[in-house]
């Protein structure tokens, strides 16, 4: 029996190998005929994921072929849609595809939240020919700044941003235009407030979450998830928030008309209660569903989906699961319960955490010390951070260097080891690059005030001026941090890879223990702009 699953990068990974295990063939199709998991596959074919016709003129050879196709599926990729619409084709369990699309296309989510009255943000949709003035007086007769714009098919947050001044908008708005597939964008007011990263699985009536995340997001104007801890914890919230941020996603699901599959929402927790984000009619990508959830909960999450699509019972996610109360909120008071409301709870921790680069050119990628932690599960580099690729800092989800994730039964365990281990992960960037010397200046685009951040804040020239001198050749920086940044405002800080001041002069000794006469002003004011990267960079600039 054959099962079709479509993409075929590391994201989809977990599906190829869960179908397999399940004993299918597995057939993976994908526009990049490198792409890291299709040696996982059976067979692999390149066809790219947006041409949904093609896709069903395959799933349609394989229907008829000896075997038969059980599924088609997919995790982590923009294409939900495209399943849907080969499974509605040829009678095959999934959502429907109007569904799928309602779940894909953020104007056409939003305004069937609007209509069933669902918690979300106020919106306007937006066309490449409203990049134009009149249309930003349009926007500010309706929403208020701070207000976000983004592509209406798009995920890892490209050409996603917060627009904080009219200065910003045009700028941001042609990005995201550019960033969707068909040319839209969509516009709408900021939600404040902690964001969860929620799965579930929509199976018979019932909606059973299969994931609970506190989003960790950084970095504005962009929203950059530098990492999440599952289970949300009991300092991120309480049991009747938990409650009414399931009831709002299982209401949002429904209202999109989720029947059959799985379900991911991104929810923020606001001082008016659960306000959604988005929902995709899909597993979730960013390592949650094939990667922290099983870890935190034994359950392959993504086995249980494949069983829905193959028209099986999910036997283990039906054992396991617990009920949860329906707890509405108040601006849903009115709603009836959409499904029977479940959730598999998580037995341990589970903490993913991402590292970052600022601008340049890798030289080479190296641990600083060797790294043995039982509780480090995973160390995950991007395939495309190799040496002599670019790097600059993320201006969205897919641009991050790679990630890193930790368990433990122990929360603060599972934190602590995933974040030391980013912080021992260090790429040196190629000398004397314009890039990094742009940054390490300070130089920023218009549209973009303050970004790229600084890893410890930018010194006043008054404390500049304390920074006179060299430092010896060959010296311990450790022992040559000059009194100001000794100071209480900057000791306790951490810069994007959880290092302090104090643990970057370490860390640079072990990487130059040899280092020429620094100048103490350019070395420690790029050290506060770029931490351990920037400082290593100067060093290597100024050796002959």
């Amino acid at each position: 029996m054959n099962i079709l699953i479509l993409g075929a990068g590391l994201m989809q990974r977990p599906a190829i190998l869960s179908a397999k295990k399940m004993g299918y063939t597995v057939h993976v199709v994908d526009a990049d005929s490198d792409a890291v998991a299709i040696p996982c596959a059976d067979i692999f074919k390149k066809i790219d994921l947006k041409d949904k016709d093609s896709i069903l003129k395959y799933a349609d050879f394989l229907k008829k072929s000896e075997g038969g196709l059980a599924a088609v599926f997919t995790a982590g990729t923009d294409f939900s849609s495209s399943v849907s619409y080969v499974c509605e084709k040829l009678g095959l369990n999934s959502h429907s595809f109007e569904a799928a699309v309602n779940a894909s296309v953020k104007t056409q989510m939003r305004e069937c939240f609007e209509k069933q009255g669902i918690p979300s943000p106020k919106f306007l949709k937006a066309s490449k020919g409203d990049v134009n003035e009149l249309f930003v007086e349009k926007v500010c007769g309706k929403l208020s700044f701070p207000i976000v714009v983004k592509p209406v098919d798009n995920m890892g947050a490209r050409g996603c941003r917060m627009v904080r001044s009219k200065k910003e908008f045009l700028p941001a708005l042609k990005i995201a235009t550019e960033c969707s597939r068909t040319g839209f964008a969509i516009v709408e007011e900021f939600m404040d407030g902690a964001e969860f990263s929620i799965d579930a699985l929509v199976y018979k009536g019932t909606f059973t979450v299969t994931g609970f995340a506190i989003r960790h997001i950084k970095y504005e104007p962009y929203f950059i998830e530098v990492g999440h801890t599952m289970p949300a914890g009991e300092k991120d919230i309480t049991q009747k928030m938990h409650d009414e941020l399931i009831s709002v996603f299982a209401l949002g699901a429904k209202s999109l008309g989720l029947s059959c599959g799985a379900a991911k929402a991104d929810i923020k927790y606001t001082k008016n209660g659960p306000m959604i984000g988005e929902i995709a009619g899909r597993l979730s990508g960013g390592y949650m569903s094939g990667w922290t959830y099983p870890y935190a909960s034994d359950l392959n999450l993504t086995e249980q989906a494949l069983q829905i699509a193959c028209n099986k019972e999910p036997v283990d996610l039906v054992s396991l699961r617990k009920h949860v109360e329906y707890v509405p909120p108040e601006s849903c008071k009115s709603h009836s319960k959409p499904y029977e409301l479940y959730e598999v709870p998580c037995k341990r921790t589970s903490a993913e955490r991402a590292w970052l680069s600022i601008p340049g050119t890798v030289k080479y990628i190296e641990n600083i010390t060797e790294y043995t932690d039982k509780a480090i599960f995973d160390i995950l580099p991007r395939s495309v951070v190799k040496i002599g690729s670019d790097v600059d800092f993320p201006r969205n989800n897919v641009e991050k260097c790679g990630n890193i994730i930790a368990v433990s039964n122990q929360r603060d365990v599972a934190t602590s080891a995933a974040e030391d281990a980013v912080s021992n992960i260090f790429i040196t960037l190629e000398p004397n690059n314009k890039k990094t010397d742009d940054y390490l200046k300070y130089s920023e685009a218009e549209y973009e005030a303050a970004f790229p951040p600084s890893a410890f804040g930018k010194l006043s020239a008054e404390e500049i001026d304390q920074l006179s001198g060299t430092i010896p050749a060959n010296s311990k920086v450790s022992d040559e941090i000059p009194e100001v940044l000794k100071k209480s405002k900057y000791k306790n800080l951490c810069d994007w890879n959880y290092n302090t001041i104090e643990k970057t002069t370490l860390k640079f000794d072990i990487l130059r223990a040899k280092h020429p006469k620094l100048d103490a002003k350019k070395f420690w004011t790029a050290l506060m702009r770029g931490g351990i990267q920037a400082a290593v960079y100067i060093c290597d600039s100024e050796t002959k």
